[in-house]
């Protein structure tokens, strides 16, 4: 599927792979590997930006994936987003949709807020901002008509 589904119609906490359609490489050619690694893996939709102009610049929408985390002793040093216009060349696949009950915490509510955890339900995401310096952070609750909606207009994953 295009990157305008998954800006269009994929809800913010999904699960979304990308490919560019070429076949895996052997193990062997590590620096292959590698590139085409990062041409063809998976994140958390974390945040949708919509377009916009600079000028007599336009800018496509874009949305952004969380893809991994790295550090060691529970710190985490590096955390890896991938951002994609919804141009990108590439194919997109809804893997998994937040689970109904589910609770997204934003790092702040409005515009541009971004996916900071997604819990199992208000408890957890209760729970885990209270161990996360997130001072205005929003809780948002995977609802049946958010999911059912999907289904229904034939998006289901």
């Amino acid at each position: 599927m295009s990157a305008h589904i998954i800006q269009d119609h994929a809800p913010i906490g999904s699960l979304v792979a990308w490919a560019d359609g070429t076949p895996r490489p052997p193990e062997r050619y590590r620096k292959q590997l590698a590139a085409w690694q990062s041409r063809n893996s998976r994140g958390r939709l974390i945040s949708k930006g919509g377009g916009r102009a600079i000028g007599n610049l336009s800018l496509s929408a874009t949305f952004t994936l969380h893809e991994a985390d790295y550090g060691a002793g529970g710190v985490i040093a590096i955390r890896v987003h991938r951002t994609f216009s919804v141009e990108s060349a590439l194919s997109f696949t809804i893997v998994e949709r937040p689970a109904i009950g589910s609770v997204r915490v934003f790092d702040h509510a409005g515009e541009n807020a971004e996916l900071v955890y997604l819990a199992p339900h208000r408890a957890a995401a209760e729970e885990w901002l209270s161990r996360h310096g997130y001072p205005r952070a929003v809780l948002d609750e995977v609802t049946e008509d958010e999911v059912g909606a999907d289904i229904v207009e034939g998006r289901a994953a």
